[in-house]
């Protein structure tokens, strides 16, 4: 804070007293919350004990030196001597606010002026609009309300823990303010059991900042999947399906079926709640097992088709594409060396042809006849040839 030196009250009728030029009130600007208490102090740095006086922006003198002019309980003495005079005004209202001016009785009379700043305290924030439970494909619209702040509360969305944004309405409602932020949501079942918390931010909630938090219900049709504990069932074999259905309300319980028809009475099948086990697996198993569940919002289903093998052919058919993949494996290999052969029986031909023709090109008058040429030429050199035995 800055202290604020005084304005000159000047009297026409009367003059400075002697010493009086060096005196002058230095006061500073207060800011308090609402219910807090305010200090004001006015300081003189040279006094010839002439005496200092407050007062309210009413005009109304609070104290002069030590003496309290003003009866009201909240405002009481702190401190008064010849260079100081500091008041104390407890649990200060919004009627607090205004202008206060410290008053040197010098010849003239010297002031100066502090403002009381009051925060009015926002009030705990109402989420409104919540739906209890909600539907999922709904559209809801929450809306968060404060008053009492001034200046005018920041309101804050968050989703969990994330920060969403909403849609901020300010109304004054005589010094303070009424503050409103809604949140439009079109709610699914991601959006069950979150936590939408609205907050207040503003400078006299600077370490507790208010909040309200709502959680949000969804109901919701369920869903279906069937997980199913081996990959190649084998006669013998021990098998779990498992019927994973997620809905609100819980969708319980669920409803096995084979082949569009109830379970076949089995010992080797048991049913335990969501879960369909065959202690040991056989041919006769085989089929499309459906798994059902339901609420009042819909139902959803499953299937799993289950096609026992034979554990000694499933171990012949191995064997079977390990020879197949064996055979193809070299019926590639000897493709790929007659591609490369012929390649380079075709490369030497067509140099061949090339070289002939180069040979009979000096006396004919186009390529056919310049083969011809070199053919001849060719001819006579065998004829040429002489052998030696």
């Amino acid at each position: 804070f800055n202290w604020s030196y005084p304005s000159v009250l000047t009297d026409l009728c009367c003059r400075p007293a002697a010493g009086a030029s060096g005196q002058y009130p230095l006061v500073q600007n207060v800011t308090v919350t609402q219910g807090g208490t305010a200090n004001l102090t006015c300081r003189v740095e040279y006094n010839d004990n002439t005496s200092l006086q407050w007062s309210n922006p009413a005009q109304q003198t609070l104290f002069f030196g030590d003496k309290k002019a003003l009866r009201d309980n909240r405002i009481e003495l702190v401190r008064a001597s010849s260079s100081e005079l500091t008041i104390s005004i407890s649990d200060v209202s919004l009627s607090d606010e205004g202008m206060y001016t410290c008053s040197l009785f010098t010849m003239p009379v010297r002031t100066a002026k502090a403002y009381l700043t009051v925060l009015g305290v926002p009030e705990k924030p109402e989420i409104n609009g919540l739906k209890k439970p909600a539907v999922e494909g709904d559209y809801i619209t929450l809306t968060c309300i404060t008053q009492g702040s001034k200046p005018a509360a920041d309101l804050r969305w968050f989703r969990n823990e994330k920060e969403v944004k909403g849609a901020k309405e300010v109304n004054a409602e005589g010094k303070t303010f009424k503050v409103q932020s809604s949140l439009q949501l079109h709610v699914d079942r991601n959006d069950d059991g979150v936590a939408y918390t609205c907050r207040v931010d503003h400078v006299a909630l600077a370490l507790a900042p208010q909040q309200a938090t709502e959680v949000l219900e969804v109901q919701y049709a369920p869903r279906v999947e069937i997980i199913h504990s081996l990959e190649v069932p084998q006669e013998g074999q021990y098998l779990k399906l498992e019927c994973l259905s997620k809905g609100n309300p819980s969708p319980d319980p669920v409803m096995w079926t084979k082949d569009g028809v109830e379970l076949p009475d089995l010992d080797r099948m048991i049913v335990d709640g969501r879960e369909l086990t065959f202690t040991s697996l056989n041919k006769t198993d085989n089929g499309t097992y459906r798994c059902e569940a339901s609420n009042h919002l819909g139902r959803s289903s499953a299937e799993y088709v289950l096609y026992v093998y034979d554990p000694n052919a499933l171990g012949q058919h191995g064997t079977d594409h390990a020879l197949i993949g064996g055979v193809v494996a070299v019926v590639v290999f000897v493709t790929l060396c007659l591609i490369i052969v012929l390649g380079r029986y075709l490369a030497r031909h067509k140099g061949t042809y090339l070289t002939n023709e180069a040979k009979g090109a000096d006396d004919a008058p186009d390529a056919d006849t310049a083969i011809i040429n070199a053919e001849g030429n060719h001819a006579h050199a065998e004829e040429k040839k002489e052998y030696f035995i």
